[in-house]
C-alpha cells in the first residue's frame, strides 16, 4: 500500500524545473576551461556550443550582448577559458552555462590559476589584516631580495642613498623570472630570516607580462612569505601589476622605487607616514570594496533572473530551437513533396496518350498475331474436317456408283425411277451416266 502524499509535496514539471534553476543559479559565477564542440550561430546572433573535456561535457549559451566583446573567432576543437554562471533551460530541463566572458586557454589559464590560488589562500586567512606584521618606525637595516643585475635594485639603492644614507642594505641576489625563480626567492627569504640581520625586507623586480611575473604567483613562495618573521614589502612590477605576493606580504608598494621611499626617512617623514596610512586605508577600502563587489555581483545575478532581458534571452533561445525545428520540418516536407512529385511524374509518364497508344499497339499486334494464328489453326482444322467429310461423301456419292457402270433414271419431274410400274406410255425420262445423260420416251 502506497503512503499518503500531501498535495504540497507534488510538483508539476514546470515547478520542479523552476526550483532547480533557482538552486543552480545560487552557485554564482564560475571559471572553467574546456574544448568547444557543436558550435553554432543562429540568425539571432547568439552563440550555442558544448564545452567538454575527456570525461564530461556541458551545454553553453553566450548571448549577443556578451559575445561582441570576444576578440578571437571561436571554432570547434579550440581550448578556451570562460567566466559563466549556471542556469537551467526550463522548457527542456537542460542544465547549461550562460557565458559572460571568453578567452583563449593560454593567457586565460594563467589568470584562472591566479584566481584559484588567490581564493584558496584568502579562505585560509593568509591575506587577513590581522596577520600583517608591523613595520619598525626607524629601520636601521634593509634587506633587498631581487636580481643583482636588475634595474629594480639600482632604483632602490639610488633612492635609499639619497633619502637616508645611514641605512644599511643587505642584498639577497636571486632570479626573479623563469623556471626555478620562485625556489631561489624562497631560499633568500628563509636565509634572511635565519641571519636575522634586517629590520624589513623589500621583495622586488621591474614590470613585465603575466608570464614574466608568474614566479611571484607561486603557492609555496606565498606560504614562505606568510611565515617570515621579518616584515616584507612586495614591490613587484608596475602599479597595475598584481601578484599573490602583494596580497600575502605585510605591505604592497606599487613599484620598487615606491618601496624604497616607504622604508626610508626624510624631511617629509610626516607625509610618508600619511602616505603609508593612506596606502593602508587604500588596502582596507580595496578589501571592503572587494567584499561589496561580490555582494553586488550576487545581487546582480538575482536581479538578472527577474530582469526582462533574462526572459528575452530565454525566449530567444527557445525561438532559436523552434526555428531550427521548423527549418528541419520544412526540409523534410519539401523532400516529401519532391518525392511525391517524382512519383506522380512517373505515373503520368506511364499514362500519357503516347505511352497508352504504344501499349495498345503492342497489345493489338499481339492480338492480331494470336488471331491470325487461331484463324490459321481453325482453317487447317476445317480443311481437315472437309477432307474427311468429302472422303465420306465421295464414298456415299451416286457418282461413285455411276463410275462402277450403274446409272440413275429420273422422270421429267426429277423423281428417281425405281420400278417400271410407276411409268406409263409417253413419260419423258432422263438417264444419268458418269459422263453425261440420255433422254428417252416410254413407248
Amino acid at each position: 500500500m502506497l503512503p499518503a502524499i500531501k498535495n504540497k509535496n507534488i510538483f508539476t514539471v514546470s515547478q520542479l524545473n523552476s526550483k532547480v534553476r533557482s538552486l543552480i543559479e545560487e552557485i554564482g559565477t564560475v571559471w572553467l576551461v574546456g574544448e568547444i564542440s557543436n558550435f553554432s550561430i543562429p540568425v539571432s546572433g547568439h552563440w550555442y556550443f558544448t564545452l567538454k573535456d575527456s570525461n564530461a561535457q556541458v551545454k553553453c549559451a553566450m548571448f549577443k550582448g556578451n559575445n561582441r566583446s570576444v576578440t578571437f573567432k571561436p571554432k570547434n576543437g579550440k581550448q578556451i577559458l570562460v567566466k559563466a554562471h549556471l542556469s537551467l533551460y526550463e522548457p527542456r530541463g537542460d542544465y547549461q552555462l550562460i557565458i559572460e566572458n571568453m578567452q583563449p586557454e593560454g593567457y586565460g589559464q594563467l589568470q584562472q590559476q591566479f584566481y584559484e590560488l588567490k581564493i584558496k589562500l584568502e579562505k585560509e586567512g593568509l591575506f587577513a589584516q590581522s596577520n600583517k606584521k608591523p613595520f619598525p618606525k626607524h629601520p636601521k637595516c634593509i634587506g633587498v631580495v631581487t636580481s643583482s643585475t636588475g634595474a629594480a635594485l639600482f632604483d632602490i639603492l639610488d633612492i635609499l642613498k639619497r633619502r637616508d644614507p645611514s641605512l644599511s642594505i643587505v642584498i639577497y641576489p636571486t632570479m626573479v623570472q623563469g623556471n626555478g625563480a620562485e625556489i631561489q626567492i624562497g631560499k633568500m627569504i628563509k636565509q634572511a630570516n635565519i641571519r636575522n640581520e634586517c629590520d624589513l625586507i623589500i621583495l622586488g623586480r621591474g614590470g613585465g607580462s603575466l608570464e614574466d611575473l608568474w614566479c611571484f604567483n607561486n603557492e609555496a613562495l606565498a606560504r614562505i612569505i606568510a611565515s617570515s618573521q621579518i616584515p616584507i614589502i612586495s614591490a613587484v612590477g608596475h602599479e597595475t601589476d598584481i601578484t599573490i605576493t602583494d596580497f600575502v606580504a605585510d605591505m604592497r608598494a606599487p613599484t620598487p622605487s615606491a618601496a624604497a621611499e616607504l622604508v626610508s626617512s626624510s624631511k617629509d617623514n610626516k607625509n610618508e607616514m600619511l602616505a603609508h596610512l593612506c596606502h593602508k586605508l587604500s588596502n582596507t577600502i580595496h578589501h571592503y570594496l572587494s567584499i561589496k563587489k561580490q555582494l553586488l555581483t550576487q545581487s546582480t545575478h538575482r536581479i538578472e533572473k527577474q530582469h526582462p532581458n533574462y526572459q528575452i534571452h530565454k525566449q530567444n533561445q527557445q525561438l532559436d530551437i523552434l526555428t531550427n525545428r521548423l527549418e528541419n520540418y520544412i526540409k523534410q516536407y519539401l523532400s516529401y513533396c519532391e518525392q511525391k512529385i517524382k512519383h506522380r511524374q512517373y505515373l503520368l509518364q506511364l499514362h500519357t496518350p503516347s505511352k497508352q497508344l504504344e501499349q495498345q499497339k503492342v497489345r493489338l499486334t499481339r492480338t492480331v498475331q494470336r488471331l491470325l494464328g487461331s484463324m490459321d489453326k481453325k482453317s487447317l482444322n476445317i480443311q481437315h474436317k472437309l477432307s474427311l467429310t468429302l472422303e465420306k461423301l465421295e464414298a456415299l456419292s451416286p457418282l461413285a456408283t455411276l463410275r462402277r457402270g450403274y446409272s440413275i433414271t429420273q422422270t421429267a419431274q426429277g423423281d428417281v425411277v425405281t420400278s417400271w410400274q410407276s411409268l406409263k406410255t409417253g413419260d419423258k425420262l432422263r438417264t444419268q451416266l458418269i459422263d453425261g445423260e440420255i433422254r428417252s420416251t416410254v413407248n
